[in-house]
């Protein structure tokens, strides 16, 4: 399960599950950040998953490395399938005034705009972690049809609610956002709410994600 357990910093913890990026491992990941989450354990501070990694945080006035390593080896890890994990149903409105890299997929993946549609909305994507900006899930994985780099210049404004594709994950922006992923669409809903301070993300990692199709006036009256 974890490769190596590393000190990261003065007062942190580097749990590596290994360099592969795919679905088998994130579950691990997520295992253990679900496990050590629930416990509550004294002098830790933050706990942040990622593809592969897992960062503990601790409070050198409570804890060290070697208590904290030591709580992870012996950690009794529950399965995954014991915590709720979510299906979300996310709209996308893919009008042209929201398909920002509308003609540069077309032209990179040599698809016409509507094939790259229908393959896009014919999958559900597995959310493997959330960062960059607060709560933006990234969603793998991509058909491989569907690969496109970063765009070589980023905008310096991404549009709250986009929905942008790269490599293998899409993700979506939750904030106004510099950023370089291939738009290809809006959702109208708050995936981030800042306000909600029990669970301010819809979308957290293990979580599923299925996307749905509408039309602009849908999304604007979802939107109001």
């Amino acid at each position: 399960m974890i490769k190596n357990i590393l000190n990261l910093g003065d007062a942190s913890v580097y749990c590596d599950f290994g360099k592969d990026v795919n679905k088998e491992i994130n579950s691990n990941v997520i295992s253990y950040f679900n496990n050590l989450k629930n416990k509550k354990i004294e002098g830790i501070t933050n706990i942040t998953p990622s593809y592969n990694k897992l960062i503990i945080s601790f409070d050198l006035n409570v804890t060290n490395f070697f208590q904290v390593k030591k709580i992870i080896e012996n950690l009794e890890i529950k399965k995954e399938n014991e915590y709720k994990k979510k299906l979300i149903e996310i709209p996308i409105c893919n009008q042209k005034n929201f398909t920002l890299d509308h003609n540069r997929l077309e032209k990179i993946l040599k698809i016409k705009y509507d094939k790259i549609l229908e393959i896009f909305f014919s999958k559900e994507y597995f959310c493997y972690m959330t960062g960059f900006i607060a709560g933006m899930p990234f969603l793998g994985d991509v058909s491989e049809k569907l690969r496109a780099k970063r765009l070589e210049t980023p905008r310096v404004k991404v549009p709250k609610g986009s929905i942008g594709l790269t490599e293998q994950f899409c993700n979506i922006y939750t904030y106004e956002s510099p950023g370089g992923w291939n738009i290809i669409g809006n959702t109208p809903l708050d995936i981030f709410n800042k306000n909600n301070q029990k669970n301010p993300a819809l979308i957290n990692p293990g979580d599923t994600v299925k996307f749905k199709q509408i039309s602009q006036d849908e999304y604007d009256k979802i939107k109001k």
